[in-house]
């Protein structure tokens, strides 16, 4: 029924629950879910658990607040992103809240690996999983610059301003939702989420963080992602069903997954 688009199983703090956590999975209706890569490193990992489970699937790319890893070329980028199960780049972006004393000027090396994965998903026509933080003005201009027309993806875990997500929806990118969207001081990100079509939406718990309303401050799980559609789904005045049903339907779309056989 319910869809995770944008999970980290990988992580220790919930691959060592693995078990425990699919189980949760199913116990809630949440049948599918889009495991993370945030560096090379981790790579192996990731598609692991997606080739291991058959309701599970991959990325392949490095976080853009990842520092002292290895920085891929688009030539490995395309290559990896051919692995069975692997069905995105990303995630991929820029993020500028831990400047950590430079300006931004001095980040150059992240717009260039920003822009590297931007090339390697128009060679391989998969769509990109954006992440932006105190970045959107660079983020949105690169994309432009690198790939209008050429690229598609998601804007994950979206907390910028109504601006931003128009301009995201003009450059053709689905907008995922998380948790936060279920906090009291959310009230803004309400209002993107009620503006954004259906159609365009997303729903993802980005676990192990960002656990929503009434688990906030717990470790996240994918097993939380109805949380999130039951906001939507009062923000838009219809059913959750009808919001599960949507953005799963946008999820095989958007990642090329086929539609579940329904008894």
């Amino acid at each position: 029924m319910f869809v995770d688009s944008h999970c980290h199983l990988s992580m220790p703090a919930l691959r060592e629950r693995l078990p425990e956590i699919l189980d949760a999975m199913a116990a809630a209706s949440v049948d599918r879910a889009l495991t993370i890569c945030t560096t090379i490193e981790d790579f192996d990992n990731v598609l692991s658990l997606a080739r291991e489970h058959a309701h599970l699937w991959a990325t392949v790319g490095v976080h853009p607040d990842e520092e002292d890893v290895r920085e891929p070329t688009v030539d490995e980028l395309v290559a990896l992103a051919g692995s069975p199960k692997v069905v995105a780049l990303g995630e991929t972006g820029l993020d500028y809240y831990r400047l950590n004393g430079r300006s931004t000027a001095e980040m150059q090396w992240q717009r260039d690996r920003f822009a590297a994965h931007i090339r390697a998903a128009r060679r391989t026509g998969l769509p990109l999983v954006i992440h932006t933080r105190s970045a959107s003005e660079d983020t949105v201009a690169l994309l432009k610059a690198e790939g209008e027309g050429a690229v598609r993806g998601v804007f994950h875990c979206f907390t910028e301003t109504m601006a931003v997500a128009r301009a995201a929806l003009d450059l053709g990118f689905l907008i995922s939702f998380s948790g936060i969207l279920t906090f009291k001081n959310a009230g803004d990100l309400r209002e993107v989420a009620r503006f954004v079509p259906l159609d365009r939406c997303l729903i993802e718990t980005d676990s192990p963080y960002l656990a929503p309303v009434p688990h906030r401050g717990k470790t996240n799980s994918p097993a939380y992602v109805p949380f999130v559609a039951r906001q939507i789904a009062e923000l838009k005045g219809v059913t959750t069903e009808a919001v599960a049903q949507t953005t799963s339907a946008n999820f095989e779309a958007l990642f090329g997954i086929p539609p579940l056989e329904r008894r």
